[in-house]
């Protein structure tokens, strides 16, 4: 599903990623977290794809709902079992969005 942001400008974090074998509580984390998203300040909408390599974009309204968000508990925590226990390597980039279009 396409996310319907606002009109720019905006940020998008880019949190590309490899998976390691097997789920190892990955999933129910993954949901519990988009669902956790769409309560915190700033949240304009995400968008994800995997196979191989993963690609998940979320969007938001101000750096500091990035900050905020980086730092909630929650997040933390998955951002802890992602290094221990899902993921052989990822990186996040984090861009201001300054012109969009769609068709």
């Amino acid at each position: 599903m396409i996310a319907k942001t606002p009109p720019p400008p905006y940020y998008a974090v880019i949190f590309t990623s490899l998976r390691t074998d097997g789920d190892n509580g990955y999933a129910a984390m993954a949901n519990k977290l988009d669902e956790l998203a769409t309560h915190q300040p700033g949240y304009l909408g995400i968008e994800s794809a995997r196979e191989d390599l993963g690609i998940t974009v979320s969007y938001w309204d101000s750096l500091e709902s990035i900050r905020n968000w980086k730092a909630n508990v929650q997040h933390q925590e998955a951002q802890h079992l992602g290094k221990e226990s899902w993921y052989s390597r990822y990186k996040t980039r984090i861009c201001k969005v300054e012109r969009d279009y769609e068709f």
